[in-house]
């Protein structure tokens, strides 16, 4: 005979524990007594001691039987509750969700969150930062979910979907001969030094990032390069060099570094929510039905930033 100790006999020996009597408990199972009485003895044949004392009057437990019942009810209940955190999870209403994203785009990621949060407070969030490809690459590889990349090419196996639009602008020391001026063109920085993250750091982004320089005839070479934008801006701040940035870098500025308005021809800066083709996951959904009703508000907030 099987000796595995199945749900149905939990659910049995649990209703005949109440009950005490076979009739009452089958009658609540809606089952026949004799098949109650059958699967109580295979329950106790699989345990190898009674778990009831029966008599032609009445049943009571032993105390092998005593001690089962709550073990029993816990089994049952801690499965009652995986089969609901599971349905929650293939709902999207809970689990976790690993979030890669630039820096520079900090403050639309948490605005985004907080709004993922507030909508399913039982999904765990899992941050990652790094440059553009490195999130790009993540996605790619499955280590994370969703990515927030700035400027991003376009890739088979990616979607991409506009979060918000950004003008760049200069970033110079207030020792500059420039920061007298609330504006200045990029044909002025050209014997400056420039401070910026690396090339490698996302093709796409860097030229975007540079498009002033070079639609001013520069030939950009960059004199310094770090990973961040914070340290950009302190480098350029201790009057190390100058740096074109995303405007949203620039809202708290250190003392020492002054943002200028760029004159010419605007460029953009735009940034994007990734996520892997095809992946139609309830939990990404949700962050992504969370992120569209940002939307309309990082737009207005990019664009009207003067």
């Amino acid at each position: 005979m099987d000796q595995r100790i199945e749900l149905r006999h939990l659910r049995y020996f649990l209703a005949l524990a109440e009950e005490l009597h076979f009739g009452r408990a089958a009658q609540r199972l809606h089952i026949a007594q004799p098949a109650l009485s059958q699967q109580i003895r295979q329950l106790e044949k699989i345990v190898g001691v009674e778990l009831f004392r029966r008599t032609s009057r009445s049943v009571h437990l032993t105390e092998a039987g005593a001690a089962f019942q709550p073990r029993a009810r816990n089994v049952l209940d801690r499965l009652a509750a995986d089969l609901d955190e599971a349905g929650r999870v293939g709902r999207g209403e809970a689990g976790r969700l690993d979030v890669a994203f630039i820096t520079s785009a900090t403050a639309i990621v948490s605005e985004h969150l907080r709004e993922f949060s507030r909508r399913r407070p039982d999904v765990q969030v899992k941050l990652h930062d790094g440059f553009t490809t490195d999130v790009l690459a993540a996605l790619e590889r499955g280590t994370a979910d969703v990515g927030i990349v700035r400027d991003a090419e376009e890739r088979d196996d990616i979607d991409l979907s506009l979060l918000a639009s950004e003008r760049f602008v200069a970033v110079i020391p207030t020792e500059h001969p420039a920061a007298r001026c609330d504006h200045v063109e990029a044909r002025v920085l050209a014997a400056d030094p420039l401070i910026l993250f690396p090339r490698s750091a996302g093709t796409h982004a860097f030229d975007m990032n540079t498009q002033p320089l070079r639609n001013a005839g520069i030939d950009v070479q960059v004199a310094q390069e770090c990973s961040n934008w914070h340290t950009i801006i302190m480098f350029v701040a201790a009057g190390l060099g100058v740096t074109i940035a995303p405007y949203s870098v620039t809202t708290l500025l250190p003392a020492g570094a002054r943002r200028l308005e760029l004159d010419g021809p605007p460029t953009v800066s735009r940034i994007f929510m990734a996520t892997r083709r095809g992946d139609d996951r309830p939990l990404l959904q949700a962050f992504k039905a969370a992120s569209e009703s940002m939307t309309g508000r990082d737009r207005d907030r990019t664009t009207r930033v003067r």
